[in-house]
């Protein structure tokens, strides 16, 4: 046999024992010793289902099928420990890298996380291990009522295993988060994101965004948001409070936003296009992060330009006064303005306005949680010399709304034409409004 052929043999035979050789050493009597240790300093349960020694491609020990907490509240298919082999001899031991594969974390992980971040502020030895790096793949939050995106993180730390940075992102790489300790506990985050699709509520797709913020112990601080999306631009900032309830509280600032899609989106119909220019603030309390969208109140003054209302058609509503009421049809207008208030499920659109050449209308209308429609609108149509105006109940549902004259002013109406025939019927319609005025005047009742 030939030099060469002896010394492949050789390489053959020794990478053959590299592999093989940890498996023969017997790990399992560690485990029961390590999973007492890891509960007796975390303070819940914690299951190992293996260890193993592995000499490529780096020396390291591989712990698989890792559970910790009472209801598995964290989940681990596998942490390799890669020491750094220059430093076994020494009296601190060095990790250069902590490589941890497909984390699954519960909200319930949030509670541990807390107690283990508290336990940090007791005196302590000094560490016995240091840690350089720590490389987190394919991990998973588990909210209720939330679909977040799996994310890989790199943390590199201190000679005192403090963080140094942690870069996060998703793994489909259109969110990143920059995290950089501060003074006083305080840590400064940068979050980045581009075609990226928000987790929570409805659907909507930003193109691209940029966050900074400030993460103090239960507080996070977006001091600053500015977002495109839609080919418009939102900008704000908010408070997210977690030390009890969750609780969130903010401003927000929109500027020419195509709001045809977003519409699509949060709803079955499409049911305004134009551009929106709105600014106001909001606010938040739940037990759970994913229920805020469902608690959220709200005060936002808007004005879309130059755009069509759908699924009504109020100029045509205006004309029909003794028919079963207008159902479809669109509305074109050059400004649409109002105030809109959220609470939970349910808006109110107060202090409408629209206008579109010689039509304007105004009123309010509710949209209740089952999406039904219960409002009033108040019509008018310059039509050559004269000015036609009609009150209209609104009614129907988001996607199916109807417009009718209102009882007082069919009424009206009535009277109005057998006096005077369609010229009495318009100045019925107004004595009726201005006695209905007077009645909710002296009664206070809201009765059309």
């Amino acid at each position: 046999m030939s030099k060469w052929k002896r010394l492949a043999v050789f390489a053959v035979i020794l990478l053959g024992v590299l592999v093989i050789v940890p498996f023969l050493i017997p790990m399992s009597s560690y485990i029961t010793q390590a999973e007492q240790l890891a509960t007796a300093e975390l303070g819940v349960p914690v299951k190992l289902k293996s260890m193993r020694l592995a000499l490529l491609p780096t020396p390291r020990l591989n712990v698989s099928g890792i559970l910790i907490g009472e209801n598995e509240d964290l989940r681990v298919d596998d942490v390799a420990v890669v020491p750094a082999l220059s430093s076994l001899f020494s009296e601190t031991k060095v990790l250069s890298r902590v490589e941890v594969d497909k984390p699954i974390i519960k909200e319930s992980a949030l509670a541990l996380l807390d107690a283990i971040a508290k336990g940090e502020d007791e005196p302590q030895k000094p560490a016995a291990v240091a840690v350089r790096k720590i490389e987190i793949n394919d991990a998973k939050l588990v909210w209720p009522d939330m679909a977040l995106p799996e994310f890989d993180a790199e943390i590199a730390m201190t000679a005192e295993n403090e963080p140094e940075s942690v870069l996060i992102q998703t793994t489909d790489g259109k969110l990143k988060l920059d995290l950089t300790p501060q003074e006083q506990g305080v840590q400064a985050i940068t979050l980045t994101a581009a075609d990226w699709t928000i987790p929570v509520g409805s659907p909507l797709l930003v193109n691209q965004l940029k966050a900074n913020m400030l993460l103090h112990e239960n507080v996070l601080e977006i001091t600053s948001l500015d977002a495109g999306l839609y080919q418009g631009k939102v900008t704000g900032s908010a408070t997210l409070n977690w030390a009890k309830d969750w609780r969130v509280a903010g401003k927000l600032k929109i500027d020419s936003l195509a709001v045809k899609e977003p519409a699509r989106i949060m709803s079955k119909g499409t049911h305004v296009s134009g551009n929106l220019f709105s600014n106001g603030t909001y606010s938040a309390s739940a037990k759970e992060p994913g229920l805020l969208a469902q608690k959220l109140v709200a005060n936002f003054r808007f004005n879309v330009k130059d755009g069509v209302l759908y699924g009504v058609d109020l100029t045509n509503a205006a004309s029909l006064l003794l028919r079963q009421g207008e159902k479809g049809g669109e509305t074109q207008f050059d400004e649409f303005s109002g105030i809109a208030v959220v609470n939970g499920k349910q808006y109110l659109f107060k202090d409408l306005k629209i206008s579109s050449g010689l039509m304007s209308a105004d009123g309010h209308v509710k949209i209740m949680p089952d999406k039904t429609l219960d409002g009033v609108t108040k019509v008018k149509v310059k039509n050559s010399a004269t000015l036609a105006e009609m009150p209209l109940r609104i009614s129907g549902t988001l996607d199916k709304p109807s417009l009718f004259p209102t009882k007082a002013a069919l009424a009206g109406a009535a009277a109005g034409a057998a006096v005077g025939g369609p010229l009495g019927a318009g100045l019925g319609i107004k004595a009726a409004e201005g006695v209905e005025k007077l009645r909710k005047g002296l009664f206070g009742s809201d009765e059309e």
